[in-house]
């Protein structure tokens, strides 16, 4: 393993680490404030009982997250000096701003969690939407700066010559900023939502609780659903901005390589690059083309405009984007099936919870697939058409050896989580837990 490869292997394991407790940060906040707010306005205990369940599992991500935020902080400089000293004048406030908004998160997450008893209703349910729009900010800064790598604006000067201008609001309002933090935070409740609903969907089949889970599920579930049919809509304004700042991109994803009008969308497919072709997928005649730029004739570029040394691996871009497409359109084809139940008023059978379950990881697959997209799409460079990575990478020999700590360090994290979250979150339900057969069971005999 070269040393390049071992810093962005380091990267990449320490980013798809990280963003599983960043979209907690953003999502379960909003799961307390509707459980809190029901148990305010119904006075019924079962709806703070969640409310408390839902700010401990949020704590508990939230103090590992931490942890591994403060890696990829120390990552950045260590691994990349080069992109630093280049880039931190420009980046440098969104980040700024993610630390105070991570503090006040952490603040009024406190609040939440211990101020029950000490603070009003209304301050304390305050508190609840404090943590949600302050781990949302907290997100949406952080995309800031990553959409400047894609689409950087805001300075003059140039890696070589450094850095002799800088408008930090020009930066950190890139052309790629609005995108990515629309798809991204539509993406983080819609994962997290099917994840917690799969979650509660696998107690009500264990019989565990059903007045607390089937309210749960419900809540989840809503949540879920509602922003998986969002999905679309954001992916739309993310692909319009792709092909318009980042043909390259566009064209790895969809494995194009010759420009043509009326150009198809491909489902499946492996991109050959030797051959530049894309082999045994399916076309959709002139769909690329109205979905990248609203005309079924429209001009798309293909892959062949650029030269080899430019082009991202495709093969990896084009697979991971069509994972993350797939595993949407399943969240979406579960979303409407539920929303079709509870427009009926109908009890969720044993089937379609059983779906939930198989479901509950999809969000989170999709979200990884799409930050591979997001990444690996941008190669050669690290900030796009000015500095190669491997330009940017450190000097220092021998990465591989942090590269092995560090995955020492997140697998002990990740056994960390899962513990305290089976302690501290799960416990009475292990002990409550009923086994039956549900080999016939019928929509009548879910809980309702």
């Amino acid at each position: 393993m070269t040393d390049l490869l071992a810093a962005r292997a380091q990267m990449a394991m320490s980013l798809a680490f990280h963003i599983l407790f960043a979209i907690v940060g953003m999502a379960m906040p909003l799961l307390m404030v509707i459980a809190e707010r029901l148990h305010q306005r119904t006075g019924e205990s079962i709806y703070r009982e969640l409310a408390d369940r839902w700010s401990k599992g949020t704590a508990i991500m939230f103090a590992v997250g931490a942890v591994s935020g403060t890696v990829l902080s120390f990552e950045l400089g260590l691994l990349w000096p080069q992109f630093m000293a280049f880039a931190g004048p420009i980046i440098g406030m969104p980040f700024s701003l993610e630390g105070f908004a991570f503090f006040l998160e952490a603040i009024f997450l406190g609040i939440f969690l211990y101020g029950r008893d000490r603070v009003s209703p209304r301050v304390h349910l305050l508190s609840g939407v404090m943590v949600l729009l302050a781990g949302t900010a907290s997100a949406a800064f952080v995309l800031c700066a990553n959409a400047w790598m894609n689409t950087p604006t805001g300075f003059t000067g140039s890696p070589a010559a450094g850095v002799t201008g800088v408008d930090p609001f020009a930066a950190m309002w890139n052309p790629a900023a609005f995108s990515e933090v629309l798809h991204m935070t539509c993406a983080a409740f819609a994962s997290v939502g099917f994840a917690v609903a799969g979650i509660h969907a696998a107690m009500l089949l264990r019989g565990v609780r059903r007045e607390l889970h089937r309210p749960a599920l419900k809540i989840a579930l809503a949540v879920g659903a509602a922003f998986a049919l969002l999905q679309p809509i954001t992916g739309d304004v993310a692909a319009k901005h792709v092909a318009e700042h980042q043909p390259i991109k566009l064209a790895a994803m969809e494995g194009h390589w010759d420009t043509e009008r009326g150009a198809p969308f491909r489902i499946f497919g492996w991109p050959d690059e030797q051959a530049e072709e894309t082999r045994w997928s399916i076309e959709v005649p002139y769909l690329l083309s109205f979905l990248a730029h609203g005309d079924p004739r429209a001009e798309v570029v293909g892959l062949k405009e650029f030269p080899r040394d430019e082009r991202p691996p495709v093969a990896v871009v084009h697979v991971a984007f069509q994972i993350m497409v797939g595993c949407g359109l399943v969240m979406i084809a579960v979303a409407g099936i539920g929303a079709v139940f509870a427009a009926r008023r109908r009890e969720l059978p044993a089937w379609y919870l059983r779906l939930l379950v198989v479901s509950a990881p999809l969000g989170v697959v999709a979200i990884e697939a799409g930050w591979t997209v997001t990444e690996v799409g941008r190669q050669p460079w690290i900030v796009q058409g000015i500095l190669r990575t491997a330009d940017a990478v450190t000097p220092t020999p021998h990465l591989v050896i942090p590269f092995l700590a560090f995955t020492g360090l997140y697998v002990l994290l990740g056994v960390t989580v899962i513990v305290l979250l089976r302690r501290v979150v799960f416990a009475a339900d292990r002990r409550q837990a009923v086994p039956y057969d549900m080999s016939d069971r019928t929509s009548a005999e879910v809980p309702r």
